[in-house]
């Protein structure tokens, strides 16, 4: 085989696609229909309550389309960190959705269902046995902290879905993976070079992102071919240029040329992009280099408490330019008013307009506007007090007293009545270290479901 083309359908299952993106990709041949279904990016509550970031109604109309074109043309399709997180819970939600669209559209196939979900015992062994390494910048992993640890999950490498593949699997549905692995397994299994492949993988995780202008909501087609690789958007109003490909490529990297990834790590120090077209931008020089131990990342998330917010704005300039001592009168205020009670809680503002996005990095803390953000959230041991500590602090703020004030009616503006919001459970990652590994396979148990 010459040429190994790949059809990525959308940056994460259920951001969608126009339908004539991916009618076009289809009419490219594809030999593979892969999507990346799930991040970290939006933290560790989805992880640790078992949950999906992504609508489920969403992920089943991308879903419907990928399956209804590829299984009655036999085109594998790899679906990697399911439900979102890709823990077990999230794996068997991803799972019901498939196997409703199968029945509804008369739909048969084989697919392989990997879990990535590893029980605490089992790693709880392996930190006592010392193959358990942090990952700067966390700390190491302590045995307190992975006892709290709700959930923990693995990154598959390629090895699983090759194996899935081997197997006879048509659709394969992987747990929490490696992001380029569902893009990259099916080409090595054919022969093609991994440091290309893997690399090309980190360009399709996020389809039309890496053109321009970018989607996350958009489809992308990859050539690869012996020495090289082309990316090129199906969308006719985006462009994959050098710079928008190699930008891509730096996205989310503390090195721009070592990547790390399972078993190794991609070296780009020879890397080059160079246009094919206006619209196609073709990669080489990308290589793979194995690690003597092969290690897998581990994330998992513990419960801290609950969290309840409120939301207001103020456009006074005189208490714009006094808000920090009116937050921290605010917060004293607070703790003298339940030093008694044994309250555990965390009082938190946040100020849009200042450093709201940024926080302590931000370089210009100096409120430039006419009006203020604010944020007000308390996080505590049990939602009771969550909310206890937010309407103490909600209702301390509206009525400050700070220096210069002339209104006497309240110093806020609230957009939402009721004011308060209950925001529920609060996960921080608790586990993000490195595990080593004797089998790529041994930790990513897969079925062979008959669908």
């Amino acid at each position: 085989m010459d040429e190994f083309r790949i059809l990525s359908t959308t940056a994460i299952l259920g951001y969608g696609f126009p339908i004539s993106s991916f009618e076009a990709g289809l009419e490219r041949k594809p030999h593979l229909i892969a999507v990346d279904a799930g991040s970290t990016d939006p933290g560790p509550y989805y992880l640790g309550a078992g949950v999906s970031f992504t609508d489920r109604d969403a992920v089943k109309r991308d879903l419907e389309l990928m399956l209804k074109a590829g299984i009655p043309s036999g085109i594998p399709i790899v679906i990697g960190t399911a439900g979102g997180s890709g823990g077990d819970s999230h794996l068997d939600w991803n799972r019901k959705i498939i196997e409703e669209i199968a029945k509804e559209q008369n739909l048969h196939f084989k697919m392989a269902v990997i879990h990535a979900e590893i029980p605490k015992e089992a790693v709880m062994k392996k930190l006592k046995s010392g193959q358990i390494h942090s990952m700067p910048p966390a700390g190491q992993l302590s045995e307190e902290d992975l006892e709290k640890t709700v959930s923990v999950v693995a990154q598959m490498g390629v090895e699983p879905i090759i194996k899935a593949l081997d197997a006879g699997a048509q659709v394969v549905l992987a747990g929490r993976c490696y992001d380029p692995a569902v893009f990259a397994a099916p080409a090595l299994r054919v022969g093609f070079d991994k440091g290309l492949a893997i690399h090309l993988g980190k360009i399709l995780e996020c389809a039309s992102i890496a053109a321009t202008p970018g989607s996350g909501s958009d489809c992308m087609f990859g050539y690869l071919r012996k020495n090289h690789f082309d990316v090129e958007p199906l969308n006719p109003i985006r462009q994959c240029t050098p710079v928008s490909v190699a930008a891509h490529t730096l996205y989310e990297k503390t090195d721009p040329y070592i990547l790390p990834g399972p078993g190794g790590h991609l070296d780009l120090r020879a890397c080059s992009f160079t246009p094919v077209t206006d619209r196609i931008t073709r990669v080489s020089g990308s290589k793979y280099v194995n690690t003597d131990h092969y290690t897998i990342k581990l994330e998992g998330a513990k419960r801290i408490g609950y969290r309840t917010v409120s939301i207001a704005g103020a456009r006074d300039p005189i208490l714009i330019e006094q808000i920090d001592e009116i937050t921290q009168g605010v917060t004293d205020r607070v703790k003298d008013n339940f030093k008694d009670r044994g309250f555990e809680y965390e009082l938190l503002f946040t100020i849009y307009g200042r450093d709201g996005v940024m926080g302590v990095l931000e370089p210009n803390r100096v409120v430039e506007g006419h009006e203020i953000g604010i944020v007000i959230e308390a996080v505590s041991d049990t939602q009771a007090h969550a909310d206890t500590i937010c309407a103490a602090a909600r209702s301390t703020m509206l009525h400050y007293g700070y220096t210069g004030r002339r209104a006497t009616a309240g110093n806020l503006a609230f957009p939402y009545s009721p004011s308060d919001f209950h925001a529920g459970e609060v996960f921080v990652f608790s586990v993000y270290h490195l595990m080593d590994v004797q089998d790529p396979c041994e930790w990513f148990p897969m079925e062979m479901v008959e669908v």
